[in-house]
């Protein structure tokens, strides 16, 4: 199971939200960048960024974004307010990996279906749901489709990859919600775990699912465990 330490940018700086609520804010690091860097030098094959702002619709760090994507060495997958073909060809143009589809995955499927035609094995979707139900723009807001359906939609479509934030246990240090990736696992389709991962245990019983991967975030800075540590867990 792969591995992916997450960089949150809000404002140019690395923070964390509690479950995706802006006005609960811990910044972590000055420096997007050099976080980027240290997780790469400590093994990290790829990193998962999300430009809050963009998300929001209240601001953009596509710049600092596509200099991690020139800069580091692990791959970079991105997403938060990514809306157009436009975005897409930018990021991907600038050195990212994989764009994440969020907000337009629920909103533009049509968009979706163009990226994965286009961009084969560069496109993955990020359904972020509260209580089974998709939240977009952010978090902020939502249509009352259930996740689980949403991601049908998408494999129906072509989508070889899925990140699923729970986002009831994003930034919690809760515990994953195991139940819910192992009903995803069964589509064919490879699915990213977030949310929730509070310890290397948590990482073990992922594994066991199986999950093509797990991202984490504010275990990592608050010293639960190093993204080392992680990856030897996981070996």
């Amino acid at each position: 199971m792969l591995f992916i330490p997450a960089i949150d940018i809000r404002k140019g700086k690395a923070v964390r939200l509690f479950q995706g609520d802006y006005n609960q804010e811990t910044i972590y690091s000055e420096n997007p960048l050099e976080l980027a860097e240290a997780f790469a030098d400590s093994g990290a094959r790829r990193i998962h960024v999300v430009d809050l702002d963009a998300a929001k619709g209240d601001g953009s760090n596509r710049e600092i974004i596509c200099q991690l994507a020139k800069k580091t060495s692990a791959v970079i997958d991105t997403g938060g307010g990514v809306r157009t073909e436009s975005d897409i060809e930018e990021l991907l143009g600038a050195g990212v990996s994989r764009v994440v589809l969020g907000t337009v995955a629920l909103e533009n499927p049509q968009l979706v279906q163009w990226a994965v035609a286009n961009y084969p094995g560069q496109i993955t979707v990020g359904i972020d749901a509260k209580g089974g139900i998709v939240k977009v723009r952010g978090w902020l807001e939502g249509e009352g489709k259930l996740g689980m359906d949403l991601a049908r939609e998408m494999v129906d479509l072509g989508v070889d990859e899925i990140i699923y934030t729970d986002i009831e246990k994003d930034g919690t240090l809760e515990g994953p919600n195991e139940q819910i990736y192992e009903e995803l696992c069964k589509f064919p389709v490879r699915i990213i775990a977030s949310g929730g991962v509070s310890s290397l245990e948590d990482l073990k019983r992922l594994k066991k699912i199986p999950l093509y991967g797990v991202i984490a975030g504010r275990a990592i800075y608050e010293g639960k465990f190093t993204v080392r540590e992680a990856l030897e867990a996981l070996t």
